[in-house]
């Protein structure tokens, strides 16, 4: 049975339970059960309607607002305690009352669901709410950060949270892939799949499947991004425009690719590297080798070291639409190295 239906089940299980007792009720009072009926059912779906405005309420936000309005309401009584009102007719007293009751009540929640937990110790001395880590808050994963594989490897570095939560539409969506007639999606699909079993049988991994609640009209970016706020957890991903509209709903996101790119090797002007010479260059005397983010350098005069690991001194570096391009030259006096004898001694 699903989260959804166990819900409206609940519901409906307690709009009769009002009713039920609404009618015992006044059976014996109005000698009228039906009135008491009517009134019962009313007042359960009056819960179950305050019930679906406070969706998206967490249990923390209620939390706060319950110990601020406790705060405003102790202020509230010291100032009704001096007496100040007592001379004035006992209406106003009573308006006078009601009114710094509402004001007290009213700052202190606001005030309290505004403050974090860590302002909470100057009013409750002695008493700290433990701090939540980054590398304790859970991820919600999408699709392409589950096909890409690399996940696995990032928690098990310790530098990204081992709480990883996929939601049913994911796992949805990875099962429509791994059934399509397309060969390159249903490849994808099973080795989406294939990766979460891996996850789900790994100690040192915590994966959770969420079941939301089935939104169709939205969008799978969107659930996406809805699920990360709803649950206070941070999205990965590499899809760069499911990032900003993330970023833009401030929901904390976390972007696969900028961290590739943040690790990417520095390469400046005078740095000297050892490149392996893979193919030929545009021109006739130049040669092409890559460096382990994929960035292209291209070597003058080195076309007749093809297939040999050189030391190459970087030139200059342009940046394109397609990513960087580095031009570099020989370094004097360095021997070369075949190709496969440099793979064998790296191995």
């Amino acid at each position: 049975m699903s989260t959804q239906l166990t819900v409206n089940l609940l519901r409906v299980l307690f709009v009769t339970f009002c009713g039920a007792v609404g009618s015992s009720a006044t059976a014996e009072a109005l000698d009228n059960p039906w009135r008491g009926l009517f009134i019962g059912l009313v007042f359960g779906l009056a819960m179950v309607l305050l019930d679906r405005l406070l969706k998206g309420f967490s249990l923390r936000a209620f939390s706060s607002a319950t110990l601020g309005l406790l705060l405003g309401l102790f202020l509230a009584n010291l100032l009704i305690a001096s007496q100040i009102l007592r001379y004035q007719p006992e209406f106003t007293q009573w308006i006078a009352r009601l009114v710094v009751y509402c004001a007290f009540g009213y700052l202190g929640t606001m005030l309290a669901m505004r403050s974090s937990r860590d302002e909470f110790s100057l009013i409750i001395p002695y008493v700290r709410f433990a701090r939540e880590t980054t590398q304790h808050e859970p991820l919600v994963i999408d699709t392409n950060i589950i096909i890409d594989g690399r996940i696995a490897d990032l928690c098990a570095t310790g530098f990204l949270s081992r709480s990883l939560i996929v939601p049913r539409f994911v796992l949805g969506e990875l099962q429509l892939l791994a059934d399509s007639h397309d060969s390159m999606k249903r490849e994808r699909g099973r080795r989406g799949l294939e990766i979460l079993a891996q996850l789900q049988t790994a100690r040192d991994i915590d994966l959770t499947i969420h079941d939301s609640t089935d939104e169709g009209a939205m969008t799978v970016d969107a659930r996406l991004v809805r699920v990360a706020k709803v649950l206070g957890a941070r999205l990965l991903t590499n899809d760069q425009p499911l990032c900003q509209v993330a970023r833009l709903q401030q929901v904390p996101v976390l972007c696969l690719s900028d961290l590739v790119r943040a690790l990417r090797p520095v390469v400046v002007t005078g740095s000297e590297l050892e490149l392996s010479l893979v193919k030929e260059g545009r021109d006739a005397h130049q040669a092409i080798g890559y460096l382990p983010d994929g960035t292209m350098i291209v070597v003058n005069h080195a076309r007749p070291h093809i297939g040999q690991v050189a030391t190459v001194v970087v030139l200059s570096v342009l940046q394109t639409g397609g990513g960087r391009l580095v031009f570099a030259e020989l370094k004097d006096g360095e021997k070369m190295r075949p190709l496969e004898a440099a793979k064998v001694a790296e191995a």
